[in-house]
């Protein structure tokens, strides 16, 4: 059995519209490559024969990964969730206490992980050490240049 991941709905919906579009777009096109591949002739020599089977066993180790990802993910009812301490789907705002700088970081799967829209990683080193935290912590993470120390200022749910 895979390891059990938490979901917001948006992000379920995005896993199963990648996986509809691998099955249902993806699959047929090479599929396709392979038949006209297969149609010039001697398969021992064909180099865009070889490619596209190569193609196909990745997307199909792509498929059976995302399935295996969808079976073990668990949509989260956020309504029931702790807004006391910080915890998957928290939007929580830190202080950096070296620089004082402040961020802002919604902490969720790690498929849903975007630092461009603020998404942090729940397994990130800096999301490993904000769970469990409350608003006035601080919490001292080892990321890879040293110990960092956060402040949390903020915690809220979307």
């Amino acid at each position: 059995m895979g390891k059990i991941s938490y979901y917001s709905p948006e992000g379920m919906k995005k896993l199963k519209e990648e996986l509809d579009f691998l099955e249902h777009v993806e699959r047929p096109r090479i599929s396709n490559d392979i038949a006209e591949a297969r149609d010039k002739g001697d398969l021992s020599e064909n180099a865009e024969y070889h490619a596209a089977k190569e193609e196909q066993s990745h997307l199909e180790l792509k498929i059976a990964k995302l399935k295996e990802v969808i079976s073990n993910a668990r949509i989260i009812d956020e309504s029931l969730l702790d807004t006391s301490k910080i915890l998957i789907h928290s939007i929580v705002k830190i202080k950096n206490l070296l620089n004082n700088m402040e961020f802002t970081y919604t902490l969720v799967a790690d498929s849903e992980t975007n630092i461009k829209e603020g998404k942090l990683s729940v397994n990130s080193p800096i999301g490993k050490g904000l769970l469990g935290k409350k608003v006035g912590d601080i919490a001292e993470i080892e990321v890879p240049s040293g110990i960092m120390k956060f402040e949390i200022m903020e915690i809220s749910r979307a």
